[in-house]
């Protein structure tokens, strides 16, 4: 253990960061703000080293604790801490930011500070709902970490930017009001409390937990997002810049899922049971049906948001089996999910930037010009289709396994996920990439540069080590993950 505050460390250096490069001005200070940025997402990443390397594996309480008042006459807390199950976030939003700032740096030409800002201030508001332990402060980190995607979106995006940006702020606000509604109640059936960690003692009767359990359930379904409120999500990808859409896959789309994890399931435990068989039902139509909806698109990052969509399923039906396998698979797969869509959104962003185009019609013979930059993409695809000694195989496996543990026709259906998977991601790769240059657009393409190489050299190295060897991410986790699960079979309701 460390003296430092590292978890405000973790959340306020990328926002004061992004303050300092906001203070940059004007595109005439462009190389400035760029450099600046990259500082800020460097030391926002440093700081948060300590806290896996510094994690006691073996305990499931919180660690790196910080209590302080914040609103005393409403017993409002500045209170944080990471147990097994959030740690991991905070060092992949914190490394995803390192790259998004690498990513834009020659492709943003205006209002190049205000963008590279709007990601450092997201970073680390994102950082604080992953640590914090005061429901208040985690509501307030939740909706203000909206504002900056928002912006992103509405101003850095495509032709119809302002709608995707509205579709996606009204969707994921409009959720997050039932939420603060439980909350509200939790504070007074909890002795006016809004510590987090004392609400997971509260006992509460069976109507109760199912009205709190299907508040939380709105909220964190748009978030993730379940079928069948998951329409913003296309709109957003297609319409976000390169590093937006990156952003919202690799971490924005893990809030719901870890908000799961957080209240619903240790608040309302007997109400998470009850209403398992809808978690399930709704995930396993998010792994089937918007598997065959990403076989038809014909905008490469369409076909990846709803590959997104697909493999977040996996995630809340491992989850719901209740079982130590579905749960850690379900958080391995957060992860790696983080790295593989990223990058593959990184790989359109490459081919957008060249093209102008992200249609798989208008591509064909791509290896033959950028031959670097199609082995990479190639390792991506394979990972999103859940080859072993990736990391795509990992989780996929894991919750696969748990969810035959459970019920051998979930696990079943669970598993064509996997052939669904294989089949919309490499017939995508293969009508883009190999065959004869299908135009002289193509026969003209450059092959990735160095900051390129870079960037998704970063993402295969983890891909790769995460599908070789998931033992350390698994490990961590480990502890948390029992300690919930016995928290919610033992819980009875009143």
């Amino acid at each position: 253990m460390t003296g430092l505050p590292l978890l405000s460390l973790a959340i306020w250096v990328p926002v004061f960061g992004g303050l300092a490069v906001l203070a940059t001005g004007s595109d005439r200070n462009a190389s400035l703000a760029r450099g600046l940025a990259l500082i800020a997402a460097i030391a926002g990443f440093l700081v948060t080293i300590p806290l896996y390397t510094a994690f006691d594996v073996k305990s499931a309480a919180m660690q790196f604790t910080e209590t302080l008042p914040w609103i005393p006459g409403f017993n409002i807390k500045y209170q944080l801490g990471v147990d097994g199950i959030s740690v991991l976030f905070i060092l992949l939003n914190s490394f995803i930011t390192v790259l998004v700032v690498l990513a834009g740096w020659r492709v943003i030409e205006e209002k190049v500070a205000q963008y590279m800002a709007a990601f450092l201030i997201m970073s680390g508001l994102m950082n604080g709902i992953f640590c914090a332990l005061d429901a208040v402060l985690f509501y307030v980190f939740f909706e203000a970490s909206l504002i900056p995607m928002y912006i992103i979106i509405g101003v850095w995006g495509g032709p119809n930017r302002v709608y995707a940006a509205f579709k996606f702020f009204l969707y994921t606000l409009l959720g997050s009001l039932l939420m603060l509604v439980a909350l509200i109640y939790l504070f007074f059936e909890s002795g006016l409390s809004f510590s987090i960690l004392e609400w997971h003692q509260v006992k509460l009767p069976m109507k109760a937990q199912i009205l709190i359990f299907l508040a939380f359930l709105l909220a964190f379904a748009v978030k993730v997002p379940m079928w069948p409120v998951h329409t913003w999500l296309p709109d957003a990808h297609v319409e976000a810049p390169t590093g937006g859409s990156v952003v919202l896959a690799a971490i924005m789309l893990k809030l719901g899922a870890y908000g799961f994890l957080r209240f619903s399931l240790p608040i309302a435990p007997d109400a998470s049971r009850e209403l398992a068989w809808l978690m399930i039902a709704l995930s396993l139509i998010a792994v089937v049906y918007i598997g065959f909806v990403a076989l038809v698109q014909a905008d490469m990052k369409k076909l990846i948001a709803y590959s997104s969509i697909s493999h977040m399923g996996f995630v809340t039906l491992g989850f719901f089996i209740f079982n130590q396998l579905g749960v850690e698979g379900a958080l391995v797969q957060m992860i790696s999910h983080g790295f593989v869509s990223g990058a593959l959104f990184l790989c359109v962003g490459v081919l957008y930037d060249r093209m102008h185009s992200r249609q798989i019609a208008d591509y064909g013979g791509v290896v033959n010009t950028m031959p670097k930059f199609a082995a990479l993409f190639m390792l991506f695809a394979m990972a999103n289709s859940g080859l072993p000694a990736t990391s795509g195989f990992v989780g996929e496996f894991m919750v696969a396994l748990g969810a035959i543990k459970y019920n051998f026709w979930v696990g079943f259906a669970a598993a064509t996920t996997l052939i669904l998977g294989a089949a919309y991601t490499l017939w995508m790769y293969k009508r883009v990439v190999f065959g004869a240059v299908a135009n002289h657009h193509v026969a003209e393409l450059k092959d990735i540069d160095g900051r390129e190489f870079l960037v998704l050299g970063l993402l295969a190295a983890c891909v790769l080590a995460m599908g070789i060897y998931p033992f350390p991410f698994v490990e961590v986790m480990h502890a948390s993950v029992d300690n919930l699960l016995k928290h919610v079979a033992l819980s009875k309701v009143l």
